[in-house]
């Protein structure tokens, strides 16, 4: 007769370790305008998926790109300003 064995206290075992630490929320906090941006980006492409671009979607898909550029920029400037930040 073959016993099943549950594998739950091996799984529950590291449940301490799943939860981001300080630091990573803290990065993720700092990272938000650039992600909230990447997500507006994200719309726009989804939303001309389906039909052709019109002027108006090329507006929207231009804006939202420089949105994103902009985020980047002054998240690299950040880094770029903090001694010891990544270059």
């Amino acid at each position: 007769m073959n016993h099943v064995v549950t594998i739950q206290d091996a799984v529950t075992a590291f449940a301490d370790f799943t939860e981001p630490t300080d630091a990573e929320l803290e990065a993720i906090e700092h990272e938000s305008p650039l992600i909230l941006a990447e997500v507006d980006l994200l719309d726009v492409q989804i939303t001309t998926l389906d039909r052709v671009p019109n002027e108006m979607d090329a507006r929207r898909l231009r804006r939202a790109h420089n949105r994103v550029l902009a985020a980047r920029r002054v998240l690299a400037n950040q880094a770029a300003a903090v001694p010891g930040g990544a270059a």
